[in-house]
Protein backbone atom coordinates (compact mmCIF):
# COMPACT_ATOMS: atom_id res chain seq x y z
CA UNK A 1 0.00 0.00 0.00
CA UNK A 2 1.33 3.48 -0.90
CA UNK A 3 2.20 6.14 1.61
CA UNK A 4 -0.82 8.15 0.50
CA UNK A 5 -3.11 5.21 1.11
CA UNK A 6 -1.82 4.72 4.63
CA UNK A 7 -2.63 8.34 5.34
CA UNK A 8 -6.29 7.57 4.91
CA UNK A 9 -6.47 4.40 6.98
CA UNK A 10 -10.02 3.95 8.08
CA UNK A 11 -11.37 5.72 5.02
CA UNK A 12 -10.76 3.09 2.36
CA UNK A 13 -13.51 0.86 3.73
CA UNK A 14 -15.99 3.65 3.03
CA UNK A 15 -14.91 3.68 -0.60
CA UNK A 16 -15.13 -0.11 -0.81
CA UNK A 17 -18.78 0.08 0.26
CA UNK A 18 -19.58 1.92 -2.95
CA UNK A 19 -17.21 0.10 -5.28
CA UNK A 20 -20.13 -1.08 -7.37
CA UNK A 21 -20.98 2.46 -8.44
CA UNK A 22 -20.02 3.23 -12.01
CA UNK A 23 -18.00 6.42 -11.61
CA UNK A 24 -16.33 8.68 -9.01
CA UNK A 25 -19.07 11.30 -9.45
CA UNK A 26 -21.71 8.83 -8.27
CA UNK A 27 -19.46 7.78 -5.40
CA UNK A 28 -19.09 11.37 -4.30
CA UNK A 29 -22.85 11.93 -4.29
CA UNK A 30 -23.40 8.83 -2.16
CA UNK A 31 -20.55 9.64 0.19
CA UNK A 32 -21.77 13.23 0.71
CA UNK A 33 -24.91 12.19 2.61
CA UNK A 34 -23.73 14.23 5.58
CA UNK A 35 -24.94 17.32 3.70
CA UNK A 36 -28.52 16.20 4.37
CA UNK A 37 -28.00 16.59 8.12
CA UNK A 38 -28.57 19.87 9.92
CA UNK A 39 -25.64 22.25 10.09
CA UNK A 40 -24.79 23.73 13.48
CA UNK A 41 -24.83 27.36 14.54
CA UNK A 42 -21.07 26.97 14.85
CA UNK A 43 -20.79 26.91 11.06
CA UNK A 44 -22.44 30.31 10.87
CA UNK A 45 -20.45 31.71 13.78
CA UNK A 46 -17.19 30.64 12.15
CA UNK A 47 -18.27 32.21 8.86
CA UNK A 48 -19.27 35.46 10.57
CA UNK A 49 -15.99 35.54 12.49
CA UNK A 50 -13.66 35.15 9.52
CA UNK A 51 -15.82 37.58 7.52
CA UNK A 52 -14.21 40.29 9.64
CA UNK A 53 -11.49 39.92 7.00
CA UNK A 54 -13.98 41.37 4.52
CA UNK A 55 -14.60 44.24 6.91
CA UNK A 56 -10.87 45.08 6.74
CA UNK A 57 -11.12 45.21 2.95
CA UNK A 58 -14.22 47.38 2.96
CA UNK A 59 -13.10 49.77 5.68
CA UNK A 60 -9.79 50.46 3.96
CA UNK A 61 -11.36 51.18 0.58
CA UNK A 62 -14.07 53.26 2.26
CA UNK A 63 -12.07 55.67 4.40
CA UNK A 64 -9.41 56.86 1.98
CA UNK A 65 -11.67 59.25 0.04
CA UNK A 66 -12.82 60.95 3.26
CA UNK A 67 -9.24 61.11 4.56
CA UNK A 68 -7.90 62.71 1.39
CA UNK A 69 -10.53 65.44 1.68
CA UNK A 70 -9.59 66.28 5.29
CA UNK A 71 -5.88 65.47 5.45
CA UNK A 72 -4.88 69.04 4.49
CA UNK A 73 -1.21 69.75 5.24
CA UNK A 74 -0.89 67.01 7.88
CA UNK A 75 1.79 65.27 5.78
CA UNK A 76 3.83 68.45 5.39
CA UNK A 77 2.05 69.93 2.38
CA UNK A 78 -1.17 69.80 0.40
CA UNK A 79 -1.25 66.59 -1.63
CA UNK A 80 -1.29 67.06 -5.38
CA UNK A 81 -3.72 65.05 -7.52
CA UNK A 82 -0.91 62.70 -8.56
CA UNK A 83 0.09 62.15 -4.92
CA UNK A 84 -3.53 61.41 -4.04
CA UNK A 85 -3.68 58.87 -6.88
CA UNK A 86 -0.43 57.34 -5.59
CA UNK A 87 -1.60 56.78 -2.02
CA UNK A 88 -4.92 55.44 -3.28
CA UNK A 89 -3.44 52.98 -5.78
CA UNK A 90 -0.64 51.75 -3.51
CA UNK A 91 -3.12 49.71 -1.52
CA UNK A 92 -4.20 47.88 -4.69
CA UNK A 93 -0.54 47.19 -5.50
CA UNK A 94 0.06 45.85 -2.00
CA UNK A 95 -3.10 43.75 -2.21
CA UNK A 96 -1.86 42.17 -5.43
CA UNK A 97 1.42 41.17 -3.76
CA UNK A 98 -0.37 40.04 -0.58
CA UNK A 99 -2.71 37.78 -2.56
CA UNK A 100 0.25 36.09 -4.24
CA UNK A 101 2.03 35.40 -0.96
CA UNK A 102 -1.15 34.14 0.68
CA UNK A 103 -1.70 31.79 -2.24
CA UNK A 104 1.83 30.41 -1.92
CA UNK A 105 1.31 29.73 1.79
CA UNK A 106 -2.27 28.46 1.88
CA UNK A 107 -1.74 24.85 0.77
CA UNK A 108 1.44 24.23 2.73
CA UNK A 109 0.57 25.99 5.99
CA UNK A 110 -3.23 25.89 5.99
CA UNK A 111 -5.90 28.57 5.68
CA UNK A 112 -5.69 30.13 9.15
CA UNK A 113 -2.02 31.17 9.25
CA UNK A 114 -2.28 33.56 6.26
CA UNK A 115 -5.32 35.20 7.88
CA UNK A 116 -3.36 35.75 11.10
CA UNK A 117 -0.47 37.25 9.17
CA UNK A 118 -2.91 39.46 7.25
CA UNK A 119 -4.23 40.82 10.56
CA UNK A 120 -0.73 41.56 11.85
CA UNK A 121 0.32 43.26 8.62
CA UNK A 122 -2.89 45.29 8.50
CA UNK A 123 -2.35 46.61 12.03
CA UNK A 124 1.26 47.55 11.21
CA UNK A 125 0.13 49.42 8.09
CA UNK A 126 -2.61 51.20 10.03
CA UNK A 127 -0.15 52.34 12.70
CA UNK A 128 2.25 53.62 10.02
CA UNK A 129 -0.52 55.69 8.44
CA UNK A 130 -1.95 56.98 11.71
CA UNK A 131 1.46 58.17 12.93
CA UNK A 132 2.58 59.60 9.56
CA UNK A 133 3.63 63.24 9.26
CA UNK A 134 5.31 62.83 5.90
CA UNK A 135 4.06 61.44 2.61
CA UNK A 136 6.64 58.59 2.28
CA UNK A 137 5.60 57.02 5.63
CA UNK A 138 1.91 57.37 4.78
CA UNK A 139 2.54 55.81 1.36
CA UNK A 140 4.42 52.88 2.90
CA UNK A 141 1.57 52.40 5.35
CA UNK A 142 -0.92 52.28 2.46
CA UNK A 143 1.15 49.60 0.72
CA UNK A 144 1.55 47.54 3.91
CA UNK A 145 -2.20 47.72 4.60
CA UNK A 146 -2.69 46.51 1.03
CA UNK A 147 -0.62 43.42 1.80
CA UNK A 148 -3.04 42.55 4.59
CA UNK A 149 -6.14 43.39 2.55
CA UNK A 150 -5.01 41.24 -0.38
CA UNK A 151 -4.16 38.28 1.84
CA UNK A 152 -7.50 38.40 3.66
CA UNK A 153 -9.47 38.94 0.45
CA UNK A 154 -7.86 35.85 -1.06
CA UNK A 155 -8.00 33.45 1.90
CA UNK A 156 -11.31 34.24 3.63
CA UNK A 157 -13.68 33.27 0.76
CA UNK A 158 -11.55 30.17 0.16
CA UNK A 159 -11.72 29.16 3.82
CA UNK A 160 -15.47 29.73 4.08
CA UNK A 161 -16.25 27.83 0.87
CA UNK A 162 -14.33 24.79 2.14
CA UNK A 163 -15.92 24.86 5.59
CA UNK A 164 -19.51 25.70 4.67
CA UNK A 165 -22.26 23.10 4.17
CA UNK A 166 -23.29 22.91 0.50
CA UNK A 167 -26.77 24.29 1.14
CA UNK A 168 -25.40 27.42 2.84
CA UNK A 169 -22.12 27.90 0.97
CA UNK A 170 -23.38 30.74 -1.23
CA UNK A 171 -24.88 32.60 1.71
CA UNK A 172 -21.80 32.17 3.86
CA UNK A 173 -19.40 33.45 1.22
CA UNK A 174 -21.89 36.23 0.41
CA UNK A 175 -21.75 37.23 4.08
CA UNK A 176 -18.07 38.00 3.58
CA UNK A 177 -18.90 40.38 0.74
CA UNK A 178 -21.66 41.94 2.85
CA UNK A 179 -18.94 42.60 5.44
CA UNK A 180 -16.95 44.39 2.73
CA UNK A 181 -19.88 46.67 1.88
CA UNK A 182 -20.64 47.22 5.58
CA UNK A 183 -16.99 48.20 6.06
CA UNK A 184 -17.30 50.74 3.23
CA UNK A 185 -20.52 52.13 4.70
CA UNK A 186 -18.99 52.26 8.19
CA UNK A 187 -15.87 54.03 6.91
CA UNK A 188 -17.94 56.57 4.97
CA UNK A 189 -20.03 57.32 8.04
CA UNK A 190 -17.07 57.59 10.43
CA UNK A 191 -15.15 59.67 7.89
CA UNK A 192 -18.12 62.01 7.52
CA UNK A 193 -18.37 62.36 11.29
CA UNK A 194 -14.70 63.16 11.86
CA UNK A 195 -14.73 65.53 8.87
CA UNK A 196 -16.86 67.86 11.03
CA UNK A 197 -14.34 67.88 13.89
CA UNK A 198 -12.12 70.96 14.29
CA UNK A 199 -10.81 73.31 11.64
CA UNK A 200 -10.79 71.53 8.26
CA UNK A 201 -7.42 73.10 7.45
CA UNK A 202 -5.61 71.91 10.59
CA UNK A 203 -7.69 69.05 11.98
CA UNK A 204 -5.94 65.76 12.76
CA UNK A 205 -9.25 63.89 13.18
CA UNK A 206 -8.52 61.87 10.03
CA UNK A 207 -5.99 59.91 12.09
CA UNK A 208 -8.83 58.54 14.23
CA UNK A 209 -10.68 57.44 11.07
CA UNK A 210 -7.61 55.49 9.96
CA UNK A 211 -6.72 54.15 13.40
CA UNK A 212 -10.16 52.67 14.05
CA UNK A 213 -9.47 50.29 11.15
CA UNK A 214 -7.06 48.31 13.35
CA UNK A 215 -9.88 47.23 15.71
CA UNK A 216 -11.49 44.57 13.45
CA UNK A 217 -8.04 43.17 12.58
CA UNK A 218 -7.17 42.73 16.26
CA UNK A 219 -10.59 41.22 16.98
CA UNK A 220 -10.29 38.78 14.06
CA UNK A 221 -6.80 37.68 15.14
CA UNK A 222 -8.12 36.86 18.62
CA UNK A 223 -11.31 35.09 17.52
CA UNK A 224 -9.44 33.02 14.94
CA UNK A 225 -8.11 30.86 17.77
CA UNK A 226 -11.68 29.58 18.20
CA UNK A 227 -12.01 28.62 14.51
CA UNK A 228 -10.95 25.21 13.13
CA UNK A 229 -8.80 24.51 10.11
CA UNK A 230 -10.57 23.61 6.87
CA UNK A 231 -11.46 19.87 6.90
CA UNK A 232 -10.37 19.56 3.28
CA UNK A 233 -7.00 21.03 4.15
CA UNK A 234 -6.66 18.63 7.09
CA UNK A 235 -7.51 15.63 4.89
CA UNK A 236 -4.98 16.74 2.28
CA UNK A 237 -2.30 16.63 4.99
CA UNK A 238 -3.44 13.23 6.29
CA UNK A 239 -5.00 14.57 9.52
CA UNK A 240 -8.15 12.50 9.17
CA UNK A 241 -9.09 12.39 12.87
CA UNK A 242 -8.83 16.17 13.15
CA UNK A 243 -10.93 16.53 10.01
CA UNK A 244 -13.63 14.31 11.54
CA UNK A 245 -13.63 16.46 14.69
CA UNK A 246 -14.22 19.57 12.57
CA UNK A 247 -17.02 17.84 10.63
CA UNK A 248 -18.67 16.82 13.90
CA UNK A 249 -18.56 20.45 14.98
CA UNK A 250 -20.21 21.59 11.74
CA UNK A 251 -22.68 18.69 11.48
CA UNK A 252 -23.46 17.79 15.12
CA UNK A 253 -26.32 15.42 14.20
CA UNK A 254 -24.22 13.41 11.75
CA UNK A 255 -23.12 9.85 12.48
CA UNK A 256 -19.58 8.57 12.59
CA UNK A 257 -20.21 6.73 9.33
CA UNK A 258 -21.45 9.89 7.61
CA UNK A 259 -18.40 11.85 8.71
CA UNK A 260 -16.06 9.08 7.53
CA UNK A 261 -17.97 8.92 4.26
CA UNK A 262 -17.54 12.67 3.80
CA UNK A 263 -13.83 12.30 4.39
CA UNK A 264 -13.80 9.50 1.83
CA UNK A 265 -15.52 11.77 -0.71
CA UNK A 266 -12.84 14.40 -0.13
CA UNK A 267 -10.18 11.72 -0.54
CA UNK A 268 -11.71 10.58 -3.84
CA UNK A 269 -11.78 14.13 -5.19
CA UNK A 270 -8.08 14.61 -4.54
CA UNK A 271 -6.85 11.00 -4.77
CA UNK A 272 -4.71 11.76 -7.80
CA UNK A 273 -3.19 14.90 -6.42
CA UNK A 274 -3.15 14.97 -2.60
CA UNK A 275 0.53 14.29 -2.05
CA UNK A 276 1.74 16.34 -4.98
CA UNK A 277 -0.53 19.21 -3.92
CA UNK A 278 1.25 19.43 -0.60
CA UNK A 279 4.77 19.02 -1.95
CA UNK A 280 4.64 20.55 -5.42
CA UNK A 281 6.24 23.88 -6.18
CA UNK A 282 4.10 26.79 -7.28
CA UNK A 283 5.38 26.26 -10.84
CA UNK A 284 4.13 22.67 -10.94
CA UNK A 285 0.77 23.65 -9.49
CA UNK A 286 0.38 26.43 -12.04
CA UNK A 287 1.38 23.94 -14.70
CA UNK A 288 -1.44 21.65 -13.58
CA UNK A 289 -3.89 24.51 -14.10
CA UNK A 290 -2.68 25.31 -17.60
CA UNK A 291 -2.17 21.74 -18.82
CA UNK A 292 -5.35 20.13 -17.45
CA UNK A 293 -8.27 21.27 -19.61
CA UNK A 294 -10.99 20.78 -16.99
CA UNK A 295 -8.99 22.52 -14.26
CA UNK A 296 -8.08 25.33 -16.63
CA UNK A 297 -11.71 25.92 -17.55
CA UNK A 298 -12.72 26.06 -13.87
CA UNK A 299 -10.04 28.62 -12.98
CA UNK A 300 -10.69 30.60 -16.17
CA UNK A 301 -14.41 30.83 -15.39
CA UNK A 302 -13.76 32.07 -11.85
CA UNK A 303 -11.22 34.64 -13.09
CA UNK A 304 -13.46 35.96 -15.87
CA UNK A 305 -16.34 36.51 -13.45
CA UNK A 306 -13.91 38.36 -11.17
CA UNK A 307 -12.71 40.45 -14.12
CA UNK A 308 -16.30 41.31 -15.02
CA UNK A 309 -16.84 42.34 -11.41
CA UNK A 310 -13.85 44.65 -11.34
CA UNK A 311 -14.45 46.06 -14.82
CA UNK A 312 -18.01 46.83 -13.75
CA UNK A 313 -16.86 48.46 -10.52
CA UNK A 314 -13.97 50.44 -11.96
CA UNK A 315 -15.49 51.40 -15.30
CA UNK A 316 -19.10 51.89 -14.30
CA UNK A 317 -19.41 52.42 -10.55
CA UNK A 318 -16.31 54.60 -10.06
CA UNK A 319 -16.98 56.68 -13.17
CA UNK A 320 -20.56 57.33 -12.14
CA UNK A 321 -19.29 58.29 -8.69
CA UNK A 322 -16.78 60.67 -10.31
CA UNK A 323 -19.72 62.90 -11.23
CA UNK A 324 -22.16 62.01 -8.47
CA UNK A 325 -21.16 64.75 -5.97
CA UNK A 326 -21.51 67.48 -8.61
CA UNK A 327 -24.80 66.12 -9.93
CA UNK A 328 -26.29 65.60 -6.46
CA UNK A 329 -25.38 69.20 -5.63
CA UNK A 330 -26.98 70.49 -8.82
CA UNK A 331 -30.29 68.81 -8.07
CA UNK A 332 -30.33 69.98 -4.45
CA UNK A 333 -27.97 67.75 -2.42
CA UNK A 334 -25.26 70.09 -1.13
CA UNK A 335 -23.42 67.67 1.15
CA UNK A 336 -20.97 65.61 -0.93
CA UNK A 337 -20.34 63.32 2.04
CA UNK A 338 -24.01 62.39 2.09
CA UNK A 339 -23.62 61.23 -1.50
CA UNK A 340 -20.93 58.74 -0.54
CA UNK A 341 -23.00 57.51 2.41
CA UNK A 342 -26.09 57.10 0.20
CA UNK A 343 -24.24 55.02 -2.37
CA UNK A 344 -22.41 53.01 0.31
CA UNK A 345 -25.71 52.30 2.04
CA UNK A 346 -27.23 51.10 -1.26
CA UNK A 347 -24.20 48.89 -1.79
CA UNK A 348 -24.57 47.38 1.69
CA UNK A 349 -28.34 46.84 1.53
CA UNK A 350 -28.21 45.02 -1.80
CA UNK A 351 -25.28 42.85 -0.74
CA UNK A 352 -27.67 41.64 1.97
CA UNK A 353 -30.24 40.94 -0.75
CA UNK A 354 -27.69 38.67 -2.42
CA UNK A 355 -27.07 36.92 0.90
CA UNK A 356 -30.78 36.06 1.10
CA UNK A 357 -31.34 34.92 -2.49
CA UNK A 358 -28.05 33.44 -3.71
CA UNK A 359 -28.72 29.88 -2.50
CA UNK A 360 -32.39 30.03 -3.40
CA UNK A 361 -32.21 31.23 -6.99
CA UNK A 362 -28.63 30.19 -7.77
CA UNK A 363 -25.56 32.07 -9.00
CA UNK A 364 -26.22 31.78 -12.74
CA UNK A 365 -29.77 33.18 -12.73
CA UNK A 366 -28.78 36.11 -10.50
CA UNK A 367 -25.82 36.96 -12.74
CA UNK A 368 -27.94 36.89 -15.90
CA UNK A 369 -30.54 39.24 -14.41
CA UNK A 370 -28.22 41.68 -12.63
CA UNK A 371 -25.58 42.00 -15.37
CA UNK A 372 -28.39 42.69 -17.84
CA UNK A 373 -29.57 45.40 -15.43
CA UNK A 374 -26.06 46.87 -15.32
CA UNK A 375 -25.93 46.98 -19.14
CA UNK A 376 -29.24 48.86 -19.23
CA UNK A 377 -28.03 51.33 -16.57
CA UNK A 378 -24.82 52.06 -18.47
CA UNK A 379 -26.69 52.59 -21.76
CA UNK A 380 -29.06 55.01 -20.03
CA UNK A 381 -26.06 56.80 -18.49
CA UNK A 382 -24.41 57.07 -21.93
CA UNK A 383 -27.55 58.67 -23.40
CA UNK A 384 -28.03 60.99 -20.41
CA UNK A 385 -24.43 62.23 -20.44
CA UNK A 386 -24.90 63.26 -24.08
CA UNK A 387 -27.29 65.94 -22.77
CA UNK A 388 -25.01 67.15 -19.96
CA UNK A 389 -22.50 69.88 -20.96
CA UNK A 390 -19.08 68.54 -19.95
CA UNK A 391 -15.67 69.99 -20.80
CA UNK A 392 -13.75 67.03 -22.26
CA UNK A 393 -10.41 68.55 -21.22
CA UNK A 394 -11.29 69.02 -17.55
CA UNK A 395 -14.24 66.60 -17.29
CA UNK A 396 -16.15 69.27 -15.39
CA UNK A 397 -19.87 69.96 -15.69
CA UNK A 398 -20.28 73.37 -17.36
CA UNK A 399 -23.81 74.21 -16.19
CA UNK A 400 -25.69 74.71 -12.95
CA UNK A 401 -29.00 73.65 -14.51
CA UNK A 402 -28.56 70.11 -15.77
CA UNK A 403 -32.23 69.23 -15.36
CA UNK A 404 -33.62 65.81 -16.21
CA UNK A 405 -30.31 64.29 -17.44
CA UNK A 406 -28.74 64.89 -14.03
CA UNK A 407 -31.69 63.32 -12.22
CA UNK A 408 -31.60 60.33 -14.58
CA UNK A 409 -27.87 59.81 -13.94
CA UNK A 410 -28.44 59.95 -10.18
CA UNK A 411 -31.18 57.31 -10.43
CA UNK A 412 -28.83 55.31 -12.67
CA UNK A 413 -26.13 55.43 -10.00
CA UNK A 414 -28.45 53.91 -7.42
CA UNK A 415 -29.83 51.25 -9.79
CA UNK A 416 -26.37 50.32 -11.09
CA UNK A 417 -25.02 49.91 -7.55
CA UNK A 418 -28.07 47.82 -6.61
CA UNK A 419 -27.57 45.47 -9.59
CA UNK A 420 -23.81 45.30 -9.07
CA UNK A 421 -23.93 44.63 -5.33
CA UNK A 422 -26.73 42.06 -5.49
CA UNK A 423 -25.02 40.16 -8.30
CA UNK A 424 -21.50 39.96 -9.66
CA UNK A 425 -19.84 41.85 -6.78
CA UNK A 426 -20.59 38.96 -4.43
CA UNK A 427 -20.71 36.01 -6.82
CA UNK A 428 -17.20 36.82 -8.07
CA UNK A 429 -15.91 35.77 -4.63
CA UNK A 430 -18.25 32.77 -4.42
CA UNK A 431 -16.50 31.66 -7.62
CA UNK A 432 -13.81 29.96 -5.55
CA UNK A 433 -16.25 27.04 -5.23
CA UNK A 434 -15.64 26.22 -8.90
CA UNK A 435 -11.89 25.63 -8.45
CA UNK A 436 -10.77 21.99 -7.86
CA UNK A 437 -9.26 21.08 -4.49
CA UNK A 438 -5.80 20.27 -5.76
CA UNK A 439 -5.28 23.78 -7.13
CA UNK A 440 -7.80 25.71 -5.05
CA UNK A 441 -5.33 27.88 -3.16
CA UNK A 442 -3.29 28.77 -6.24
CA UNK A 443 -6.43 29.10 -8.37
CA UNK A 444 -7.97 31.43 -5.79
CA UNK A 445 -4.70 33.36 -5.77
CA UNK A 446 -5.02 33.83 -9.57
CA UNK A 447 -8.63 34.90 -9.04
CA UNK A 448 -7.57 37.52 -6.49
CA UNK A 449 -4.66 38.66 -8.66
CA UNK A 450 -7.20 39.16 -11.45
CA UNK A 451 -9.19 41.35 -9.06
CA UNK A 452 -6.33 43.64 -8.11
CA UNK A 453 -4.50 43.77 -11.45
CA UNK A 454 -7.72 44.70 -13.27
CA UNK A 455 -8.37 47.25 -10.55
CA UNK A 456 -4.95 48.87 -11.04
CA UNK A 457 -5.07 48.90 -14.84
CA UNK A 458 -8.53 50.38 -15.16
CA UNK A 459 -8.11 52.92 -12.35
CA UNK A 460 -5.03 54.30 -14.10
CA UNK A 461 -6.61 54.59 -17.57
CA UNK A 462 -10.34 55.33 -17.28
CA UNK A 463 -9.98 59.15 -17.00
CA UNK A 464 -7.89 59.22 -20.16
CA UNK A 465 -10.59 57.24 -21.93
CA UNK A 466 -13.25 59.64 -20.68
CA UNK A 467 -11.30 62.55 -22.12
CA UNK A 468 -10.48 60.72 -25.35
CA UNK A 469 -13.91 59.47 -26.42
CA UNK A 470 -16.20 61.56 -24.17
CA UNK A 471 -18.22 60.28 -21.20
CA UNK A 472 -21.04 59.10 -23.45
CA UNK A 473 -18.61 57.15 -25.65
CA UNK A 474 -16.91 55.69 -22.57
CA UNK A 475 -20.19 54.54 -21.07
CA UNK A 476 -21.17 52.98 -24.38
CA UNK A 477 -17.87 51.09 -24.33
CA UNK A 478 -18.40 50.05 -20.72
CA UNK A 479 -21.90 48.75 -21.46
CA UNK A 480 -20.47 46.67 -24.33
CA UNK A 481 -17.96 45.07 -21.94
CA UNK A 482 -20.73 44.21 -19.50
CA UNK A 483 -22.78 42.74 -22.35
CA UNK A 484 -19.83 40.52 -23.34
CA UNK A 485 -19.72 39.40 -19.71
CA UNK A 486 -23.44 38.55 -19.87
CA UNK A 487 -22.83 36.44 -23.00
CA UNK A 488 -20.02 34.58 -21.22
CA UNK A 489 -22.27 33.82 -18.24
CA UNK A 490 -25.05 32.59 -20.54
CA UNK A 491 -22.85 30.15 -22.44
CA UNK A 492 -20.08 29.26 -19.99
CA UNK A 493 -21.10 29.72 -16.34
CA UNK A 494 -22.53 26.54 -14.74
CA UNK A 495 -24.93 26.56 -11.79
CA UNK A 496 -23.24 25.15 -8.66
CA UNK A 497 -26.07 25.84 -6.20
CA UNK A 498 -26.29 23.09 -3.57
CA UNK A 499 -23.52 20.95 -5.07
CA UNK A 500 -20.80 19.49 -2.80
CA UNK A 501 -17.37 20.84 -3.71
CA UNK A 502 -16.29 17.30 -4.58
CA UNK A 503 -19.10 17.12 -7.18
CA UNK A 504 -18.44 20.56 -8.68
CA UNK A 505 -15.02 19.41 -9.92
CA UNK A 506 -16.80 16.96 -12.26
CA UNK A 507 -18.71 19.79 -13.97
CA UNK A 508 -15.76 21.11 -15.98
CA UNK A 509 -14.86 17.64 -17.21
CA UNK A 510 -17.81 18.23 -19.58
CA UNK A 511 -16.68 21.43 -21.29
CA UNK A 512 -17.82 24.45 -19.33
CA UNK A 513 -20.49 22.16 -17.91
CA UNK A 514 -23.55 24.43 -18.22
CA UNK A 515 -25.74 21.61 -19.53
CA UNK A 516 -24.12 19.03 -17.23
CA UNK A 517 -24.73 21.20 -14.15
CA UNK A 518 -28.34 21.80 -15.21
CA UNK A 519 -28.84 18.04 -15.56
CA UNK A 520 -27.24 17.47 -12.13
CA UNK A 521 -29.61 19.99 -10.56
CA UNK A 522 -32.62 18.20 -12.04
CA UNK A 523 -31.41 14.73 -11.05
CA UNK A 524 -30.45 15.74 -7.52
CA UNK A 525 -33.38 17.89 -6.48
CA UNK A 526 -33.07 16.75 -2.89
CA UNK A 527 -29.48 18.01 -2.84
CA UNK A 528 -30.14 21.15 -4.85
CA UNK A 529 -33.20 22.18 -2.80
CA UNK A 530 -31.84 21.46 0.67
CA UNK A 531 -31.15 25.13 1.17
CA UNK A 532 -34.86 25.96 0.82
CA UNK A 533 -35.86 23.26 3.29
CA UNK A 534 -33.61 24.49 6.09
CA UNK A 535 -33.76 27.76 7.97
CA UNK A 536 -31.09 30.05 9.34
CA UNK A 537 -31.90 28.61 12.77
CA UNK A 538 -29.60 25.63 12.20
Amino acid sequence: MSEKSTKFAGVDEQIEKVDTVQDPHSQIEELSGIEATAASKAAWLISITVSLGGLLFGYDTGYISAVLVTIGTSLGHELSSSEQELVTSLTSGGALVGAVFAGLMADKYGRKLPIWLACIVFVIGTVLQTAAYHLPQFAVGRFVVGLGVGSAAMIVPLYISELAPAKYRGRMVAFNNMSVTFGQFLASSIGAGFAQVGNPETSQAWRATVGIGAAPAILLAGLLFLCPESPRQLVSHGKVDEAETVLMRIYPTSTHEQRRAKIASIEISISEATQTMVDDSIIKTLGRIFTNAATGRAVLTACIIMAISQLSEQLGFNTLMYYSATLFKIVGFNNATAVAITVSATNFVFSFVNLVIVDKFGRRRILLVTIAGMVVCLVIAAVSFAYIPIDRHTLEVQSDTVGWPGIVVIVTIICFVACYSSGVATIAWIGTELIPMEVRAVGTMLNTVTCWSTNIIIASTFLSMMKGISPSGAFGFYSAICFIGWVFVFFCFPEAKGMPLEAIREVFAHGFGVGYARKWQKENKAFAKMNTQQSFAH
